[in-house]
């Protein structure tokens, strides 16, 4: 049986209740997890109100601004982790950024700072909250990211996401092999494409949707809540001997060669 009790899980990247990091944190939550969100601070307020009436519900016992552009941050939220819960078991990291410009026309125009811009969110910002984990994970622990096949294949309008996702899944292999030995494991599920805030700035995510509908082996797309069970699975002792991967979570559409 999949039981998380007693275990801490800090979770990043809910933005509303389309986010897959929401899928994730109820069944966390639904496994016994004790949650700590964080959001993604704004001038007004409105997201910091938005996002704490959808998760009140889990009774997270923190909730913190995280911006991972923000060194400050990072280290606040790490700081209070620890004076809150003194060891963390379970990082999500779901966090990705692109400039829309940057994700369609001619890849070869990607601009620089658009470059360096969505592989500094989307990429770097799982290395540096590894790095801020590592040593609250004193029993050993769990990280996970969240991929796109974008990452392996050309997919149209993905563009310098697929880039970063690609480096990100290279990123899940290196923090993999070095946190290994610390009984922490790394590992990324590539989900198949769901409407999301994130996945509205796709050009023709609702062509891509349907394309999976008709061409995967389950004739469906996935949900929110279904990559949330693999996450929960990723992270208990259930998968102890798995680090390193990525798990496929999208009706089997990655095994299709047309």
């Amino acid at each position: 049986m999949l039981n998380l009790s007693g275990k801490n899980a800090l979770v990043t990247g809910i933005a509303n209740s389309r986010s897959i990091a929401w899928g994730i944190a109820q069944q966390l939550h639904a496994a016994g997890a004790n949650l700590g969100i964080t959001y993604l601070p704004d001038d007004k307020g409105k997201f910091e109100k938005k996002v704490l009436d959808l998760v009140e519900p889990l009774q997270p016992s923190l909730f913190l601004p995280c911006n991972v552009e923000n060194e400050e941050q990072i280290q606040s939220t790490f700081d209070a982790i620890q004076q809150k819960w003194g060891k963390l078991d379970i990082l999500i990291h779901c966090l990705a950024f692109a400039n829309k410009e940057d994700l369609s026309g001619d890849f070869s125009q990607t601009s620089r700072l658009g470059f360096n811009k969505a592989l500094e969110v989307s990429t770097y910002s799982l290395i540096q909250l590894s790095g801020a984990a590592k040593p609250l994970m004193t029993e050993g622990g769990s990280i996970l990211t969240l991929s796109y096949l974008g990452a392996v294949r050309a997919i149209p309008n993905y563009n310098v996401m697929g880039v970063a996702k690609a480096g990100l899944e290279a990123s899940v292999r290196y923090l993999a092999a070095e946190l290994g030995p610390q009984n922490i494991r790394v590992n990324g599920i590539s989900a198949g494409p769901i409407r999301t805030l994130a996945s509205s700035a796709v050009g023709g995510i609702l062509d891509m949707i349907h394309h999976v509908e008709q061409v995967s082996p389950l004739k469906r797309t996935v949900t929110q809540l279904e990559v949330g069970s693999a996450a929960a699975f990723l992270c208990s002792d259930l998968s102890s001997g798995i680090t390193g991967q990525i798990l496929y979570v999208d009706a089997g559409y990655e095994i299709m060669g047309m």
